[in-house]
């Protein structure tokens, strides 16, 4: 063999091993114990343990490279809305389990305070927090990042409640962004009650732009054709919310598993941006129906899976019905 063929061969061959050894996600603990998650060297999202009384997701970016959530309260950018400190990216919470807040933030109250002395102090000392205690699954390769985190859930003098085995999938699919969301919420301190609450569930805020409220073409739509103001409390299948981010026509959509906790669930969706499957709420969506509260048993769990899918245009051009008749079909 010439001198010129081996040492192609060598070229292809060392080509060959760092494009093995370069897997499209990756994977980097942040030294506060959270997580930055990377498709193809850029930045997909970061998960955020120690900022709030809850971990979350912030910021995450979409298909094109556009955040998809919005900056408030981890940043102040001007133009954007500046309400409800505890919509953090992509979040879970529930105002009432246990007699604790796992909703709001003391941030919350400490506004109410601010401009009314005293009119939060109640709400304030029931505030508890949901804790990343450790990984049991820190994973990615060139087809998924996955982080299974285990978290506890505390009330304000820090005695746990319950736990969470949260399973996070990061994946990219036919040009829009997956994430899975699965959750599994265990009474593994005792049994506890559960309240009939609109205020809980899986959320993410929307950029201020794709809010249907700022009036420049924000809309969301669920799978039962109902939009905007009618979609709120509403069952359904999926939703969606889309709308303008600098520039672009793009859109969240949020599925819901057959396999999850009162298939359909109801979404607590919001005209002004934020957008949430809670299966917790009953009254509290519709003073005629009946109370949803309920009794968690000890050792029992309550199964919540859900799929984001972050994509360019509307839902009908990112083919989201056709998404969760995909989802639908598979073991959860």
């Amino acid at each position: 063999m010439k001198p010129a063929s081996a040492l192609a061969i060598l070229i292809c061959s060392l080509w060959s091993a760092a494009t093995a050894a370069d897997p499209a996600f990756t994977l980097e603990k942040t030294p506060s114990g959270g997580a930055i998650i990377k498709h193809s060297g850029g930045l997909f999202a970061e998960y955020v343990v120690d900022q709030a009384n809850k971990p979350y997701l912030a910021p995450v970016i979409g298909p094109t490279g556009k955040q998809m959530t919005r900056n408030y309260p981890m940043k102040r950018v001007e133009g954007e809305q500046h309400d409800h400190p505890h919509h953090r990216g992509i979040c879970f919470g529930h105002e009432d389990i246990g007699g604790s807040d796992f909703w709001a933030e003391k941030a919350t109250f400490e506004e109410q305070n601010a401009k009314k002395p005293g009119s939060g102090d109640a709400r304030l000392a029931k505030v508890g927090g949901t804790t990343h205690r450790e990984y049991r699954e820190f994973k990615a390769d060139n087809d998924s990042a996955v982080i299974v985190d285990l978290i506890d859930w505390v009330d304000p003098v820090g005695k746990k409640v319950l736990e969470e085995e949260r399973r996070m999938v990061f994946r990219v699919v036919g040009g829009a962004r997956v994430i899975d969301f699965d959750q599994d919420l265990i009474a593994s301190a005792g049994a506890v009650h559960v309240e009939d609450k609109k205020d809980a569930g899986l959320s993410i805020r929307v950029p201020t732009s794709m809010a249907v409220d700022s009036k420049q073409g924000g809309k969301i739509i669920n799978s039962e054709g109902l939009a905007d103001a009618e979609a709120w409390a509403k069952r359904a299948k999926w939703c969606d919310y889309h709308g303008p981010v600098e520039g672009e026509l793009l859109g969240v959509a949020m599925l819901n598993h057959p396999s999850s906790f009162r298939f359909p669930t109801p979404w607590h969706v919001r005209t002004y941006g934020l957008f949430t499957a809670n299966a917790f709420g009953g009254k509290s969506f519709d003073k005629s129906a009946e109370d949803a509260g309920f009794e968690l048993k000890a050792g029992e769990r309550v199964k919540l899976r859900h799929r984001f899918i972050l994509h360019s245009g509307d839902e009908k051009s990112a083919k989201i019905a056709e998404a969760w008749e995909a989802y639908a079909k598979e073991v959860k």
